[in-house]
């Protein structure tokens, strides 16, 4: 059994030091933050100063605020001997070789026999940070590269040198893997490694079409987006972000480093960037790089007057007939395709697929390593080989061929066997594999503990409609998965669930329910499309302009969560990325909940001119007085004030943790820092809960506070009207929000059950549809996505 890391020291409190000590304070630990002393005032004001600007990043670089109470900060005058009570030590100074091996010196004269200690270089040899220490000091050393920003970019390559111990690298593996929540590529000790190596690569592939004029920033960034499943920053916009200084600085120093790469010139930083950078115009720090806001408007550089131009029309043809196919269709409809679009395609993608495939062995041993770092550290939907495979094996290597690319000796030997792909090329075989050089195909490296649905779907399902299935996830356990439009809570799926219920209800051997998908959001809310139109139907029908049929859906959704918090045997919702509206109120109704660390979670209905109605104020109200020390009003009010200002300005969460600290999700929730454990981590929470005798929730009164705190809710929406803050339909909104969650009509503090909350919220919800600034909203949102604040 592998000892976690409990503590830990970062050495550097630049950007990514920083980040880096957040993110091991977000998985638990406690880490002492150094940085060189300042010499004026307090020894500590230059990492002082470091952290408190890191703590205002947007996003958030902290999970909550008690996370970053994990970070204690100090410098290497007064406190560097913390390091010897540390099990690791992370350096992430300056990029200067020299500056490095100096304080490893001095590490290693400090820190504890057993702490294990790496550098988080992008560029630098591991093995050269490493010259000049002693035998058990290299044994324990690695590089371990975090991708920036470490909270939301997966990628974690481990780079170990000859004198490493595999058992150290396996440790940091583990860790970093279960609870940290990376995606682990043990790379190469080799210039850039793998991602940057192939991903400054393609970078300076779209820069070397804009300056040859070919084509515009506008048009290299549309065929290098989301298009063709790449981040929308793109090319252009990535560079801004990363900072031209640092992808200047980059080049530069990769150059040098490889002699014997085939493209080597590639990587030669064009005149252009050398003269944007000497005259400071370095990307998004700098308010201005291939981009610039200019009067609310984004502009693009003009390379000959270094101006700055209003977007000109792309010259692509007609691209958006490939929006409604899957990525491998859009892909191999590019590659075939003979206009401007598809040359430009076809040229980028065979450079790079041939590039990243002579990087083997030279950079990584394995094509899914390339793959994964490409899909984990530049947010790729699929990596350069898989892309390979999806536009045909043959087919590509004829191209290449004929296009005079160099490629690698050891495609021939994989041809020569008759493969057609990189990936399970052999319909015999049915686990995944991949080929390996000099290995043939050998099974992908699956971690344990991990549960998917491309697994449970091998079988058929146990009850499915047109937009939900009840998937057998083993061992009597049943998976309930969305597959609506973008995980919305639609009428398909809210009679799924019923149905499902009644399914787990009526089969002995089935233990509990797991309410979950892998998609990139767990519920973005109710179905807005199908309410307007519902709500268009009932205005246009005389019979139904009292809204009975949104009433009955309304009825149909406060029925159903009931149902499932008082449910006889466990379901458990297993949760990530956006929990929204209706999504959160499924989330709430579910008495217990594994969540993935990024969840964003929220009642945001007021942002749609209307509010939570399927539950959710409920929740909150319970919420309030749970946390209450005593009944007594006074004491339950400043924990509704909390709701109220939550809801009424549709906070969503920046973390599970926070979800937990606004009330949105229960404190028992299993918070889980690898996504891909989520579902695992679901089955296993209805196991044993099942094992231990399940019992659901007791019923309870609720207590409310009645028209004096009301008042007070009031008065707290006046101030924020008074002050601008928000509009006169928001405070009209709130005042509906305050009658609910303080029990209406009731004139003095009383006990409610749960029904009597639930009628509350519907009738405050029904009136609001008729609402012209609702319909406003409403009609916003699913044109924009944005909320309207009319």
């Amino acid at each position: 059994m592998q000892t976690p890391f409990r503590t830990a020291a970062v050495l550097g409190a630049g950007v990514m030091g920083t980040q880096i000590a957040a993110h091991l304070a977000n998985a638990g630990l406690t880490v002492h933050l150094l940085e060189l002393p300042s010499q004026k005032g307090s020894k500590n004001d230059l990492v002082e100063g470091a952290f408190k600007k890191a703590c205002k990043q947007s996003p958030p670089i902290f999970y909550s605020q008690q996370a970053v109470k994990r970070v204690i900060l100090g410098n290497y005058e007064e406190h560097f001997d913390r390091l010897s009570t540390v099990d690791w030590v992370i350096e992430a100074v300056v990029e200067n070789l020299a500056v490095k091996q100096d304080l490893f010196a001095r590490v290693e004269r400090t820190v504890g026999p057993d702490a294990v200690i790496s550098t988080n270089t992008s560029g630098l040899l591991i093995r050269q940070v490493a010259e000049g220490r002693s035998k058990s000091f290299r044994k324990r050393f690695l590089g371990t590269h975090f991708f920036n920003p470490p909270r939301y970019l997966k990628l974690l390559e481990l780079i170990p040198t000859a004198d490493t111990d595999p058992a150290v690298v396996e440790r940091v593996a583990a860790f970093g893997r279960d609870r940290l929540g990376k995606g682990i590529v043990v790379a190469k000790d080799t210039p850039n490694f793998i991602a940057n190596r192939i991903g400054v690569f393609v970078s300076m592939l779209g820069l070397r079409s804009f300056i040859r004029g070919d084509y515009t920033i506008e048009e290299i960034d549309t065929l290098t987006g989301t298009l063709v499943g790449r981040p929308k920053s793109a090319t252009f916009r990535t560079a801004d972000l990363v900072g031209l200084d640092t992808l200047l600085y980059v080049a530069d120093n990769l150059y040098p480093a490889i002699p014997h790469d085939e493209r080597r010139e590639l990587f030669q930083p064009p005149e252009l960037m050398r003269k944007l950078v000497a005259t400071g115009t370095l990307g998004a720090k700098s308010g201005q790089g291939f981009y610039k806001k200019v009067d609310g408007e984004i502009r693009s550089l003009n390379p000959k007057t270094f101006g700055y131009e209003s977007p000109r029309p792309v010259n692509l043809g007609n691209l958006d007939g490939l929006k409604k196919h899957d990525l491998a269709e859009r892909l191999r409809h590019l590659y075939r395709d003979r206009s401007r679009a598809g040359d430009f395609f076809r040229q980028t993608i065979l450079e790079t697929l041939a590039y990243s495939a002579n990087r083997i062995p030279e950079i990584a041993d394995s094509p899914a390593d390339i793959d994964r770092a490409m899909t984990w550290g530049f947010g790729w939907e699929i990596g350069p080989f898989a892309i390979w495979d999806a536009l045909g094996f043959d087919r590509v290597i004829q191209d290449m061929t004929q296009a005079g690319l160099t490629l690698p000796p050891w495609l021939k030997p994989m041809q020569a066997t008759g493969a057609t792909g990189f990936y399970s090329s052999d319909p015999a075989i049915t686990a995944p594999t991949v080929y390996v050089p000099g290995e043939s195909y050998v099974a992908l490296e699956i971690p344990s503990h991990e549960l998917h649905l491309a697994d449970l779907k091998a079988k058929p399902p146990l009850w499915h409609n047109s937009e939900a299935a009840l998937l057998d996830a083993g061992d009597g356990v049943t998976l309930f998965e969305f597959r609506s439009k973008a995980n919305t809570l639609s009428t398909k799926v809210v009679e799924g669930l019923g149905a499902a219920l009644d399914w787990l209800a009526a089969h002995d051997n089935y233990h509990g329910m797991v309410i979950g998908n892998e998609g990139p959001n767990f519920c973005v809310g109710i179905n807005l499309a199908e309410v307007g139109k519902i709500a268009q139907w009932e205005n246009l029908n005389p019979l139904n302009r009292n809204h009975r049929t949104i009433a009955k859906l309304l009825n149909d959704v406060q029925t159903l969560v009931q149902r499932i918090y008082y449910f006889p045997k466990p379901v458990v919702a297993a949760i990530q990325g956006r929990a929204l509206g209706g999504g959160c109120e499924l989330a709430m109704a579910c008495p217990h909940v594994v969540a993935d660390a990024e969840t964003y979670i929220g009642l945001v209905e007021l942002g749609v001119g209307l509010i939570p109605a399927g539950g959710g104020l409920m929740h909150l109200a319970r919420w309030a007085s749970q946390r209450a020390i005593s009944d007594e009003p006074a004491d339950i009010l400043p924990w509704l004030k909390q709701v109220f200002r939550t809801v009424g300005m549709a906070q969503v969460s920046n973390s599970a943790h926070e979800g937990i600290e606004l009330g949105f999700l229960p404190a028992t929730t299993q918070i889980v820092m690898n996504g891909d454990r989520r579902l695992y981590a679901a089955k296993q929470e209805v196991l044993c809960l099942h094992r231990m005798g399940y019992a659901p929730p007791p019923r309870q009164p609720i207590p409310v506070l009645g028209q004096p705190a009301r008042a007070m809710l009031e008065h707290m929406a006046y101030v924020m009207h008074a002050g601008s803050y928000i509009s006169d339909y928001d405070r009209s909104l709130a005042n509906r929000l305050a009658y609910v969650l303080t029990g209406g009509d009731l004139t003095v503090p009383a006990s409610v059950d749960e029904s009597y909350l639930f009628n509350l919220e519907r009738d405050n919800f029904l009136p609001l549809i008729d609402e012209p600034k609702t319909k406003e909203r409403l009609l916003h949102m699913l044109k924009t996505k944005k909320p309207l604040r009319n």
